[in-house]
């Protein structure tokens, strides 16, 4: 399989420069992975390939709902082969991969590349995501108000939303109960 994933990075001069290393920790992850006919769960695999940082926090994301292999959602244990489609939320954007390459031990930038087919959307340009909340410097500490209009900025409350503390002490103080 090493020289599969050789001969997708043929064409380019980079590939070239770093092929004796990248050559040498494809052979060191080939030797690391699975025998044939085995599996390797999903939230190991997506620490593997670098789409999460921590086993844990891909275990995490199994359990909350955020993976799934071939349109289901998983458990962490959940047994990945190699054509299988893992969708993956986090950080803010969704990762969609087709396993080429299954592997067990956590590998190099380069080789990690190698053991997916990327098919994500690209993320959204910087400029696209609002800033949240700039204030002048030496503006001192926000008033309620303006929290309040920072956290309808950021989609946390709605337009007329409380925060629920207090929201109705005011409004019919002095009128006669009908």
């Amino acid at each position: 399989m090493a020289s599969q994933g050789a001969a997708n990075n043929s064409g380019s001069g980079e590939a070239k420069a770093l092929d004796p290393k990248v050559a040498e920790a494809i052979a060191a992850a080939d030797a690391a992975g699975p025998q044939s006919g085995e599996t390797v769960r999903v939230d190991s695999w997506i620490w593997s390939v670098r789409l999460v940082k921590t086993r844990s926090m891909g275990a995490t994301a199994c359990r909350g709902g955020h993976v799934r292999v071939n349109g289901d959602r998983v458990k962490p244990a959940h047994a990945v082969r190699v054509g299988d489609e893992v969708r993956l939320r986090h950080e803010g954007r969704e990762r969609v991969v087709i396993v080429t390459r299954l592997i067990r031990k956590r590998v190099g930038a380069p080789v990690a590349v190698q053991c997916y087919i990327d098919n994500s959307p690209p993320p959204p340009p910087r400029e696209a995501i609002a800033p949240a909340g700039i204030r002048d410097r030496g503006a001192g500490r926000p008033t309620k108000r303006d929290r309040r209009e920072m956290e309808r900025l950021r989609g946390l409350t709605g337009p007329g939303d409380g925060d629920g503390l207090g929201s109705d002490i005011g409004k019919d103080v002095g009128k006669p109960t009908p």
